[in-house]
């Protein structure tokens, strides 16, 4: 780095030359594949974060949230307190697998978010749909990873976009997928005995 204005100036706008050249290569839209996956924290917190741009750009936009129960979230309460009519919300499972401890409900509750899930994304008017710790029923085989992946590959509309949430992803959704981001965990206060918190876990 140098402290002269002249050249920084100059470095920056040779930058901006190549990035405008690279931009410019840009032109194609539509609908992504997004998974957000990891045993870090903040998977399902960035994917409500693309659900509240669609409400403030006022797209209609779905989430369909595949085990976590009918618990008060932030999110969840703010959505169907001030924007359900432009973002649909299910809470379709019925708490974690270790709460449940039933496999075949499990099963059942997932088999039926998706097909809700199924529902609203063939709805063209939804512009994004958030399936929420899909990834969890899909580790589970409490879905058919296949049946996911073709759904999505043949039957998606084309200016959809698909948000998948939860830890170990198969294999399969990666490889369709156009956006995939890992969370690595590096520290988590759960490890030094603080508890989940308002505000920041929901």
């Amino acid at each position: 780095m140098t402290d002269d204005p002249d050249r920084h100036a100059m470095k920056m706008a040779k930058k901006k030359a190549a990035r405008d050249k690279i931009m410019a290569t840009k032109t194609d839209e539509r609908g992504l594949i997004i998974v957000h996956t990891g045993k870090g924290k903040g998977k399902s917190s960035a994917a409500f974060g693309m659900i509240f741009r669609c409400i403030a750009h006022g797209m209609p936009c779905a989430v369909v949230q595949f085990i976590k129960g009918g618990m008060s979230t932030g999110e969840r309460d703010l959505i169907l307190s001030k924007f359900s009519d432009v973002c649909a919300f299910h809470t379709m499972g019925e708490g974690f697998t270790w709460e449940t401890q039933d496999r075949t409900r499990d099963t059942e509750m997932a088999q039926a978010a998706w097909a809700k899930a199924k529902e609203l994304i063939r709805d063209e008017s939804n512009k994004m749909v958030l399936l929420d710790e899909i990834n969890i029923a899909l580790r589970y085989d409490y879905l058919d990873i296949n049946e996911v992946v073709q759904f999505l590959a043949e039957e998606k509309p084309h200016m959809t976009h698909v948000v998948l949430t939860g830890r170990n992803a198969k294999d399969e959704l990666i490889e369709i997928a156009d956006l995939v981001t890992e969370m690595e965990l590096i520290k988590h206060p759960f490890r030094s005995g603080i508890k989940a918190q308002i505000g920041v876990e929901f």
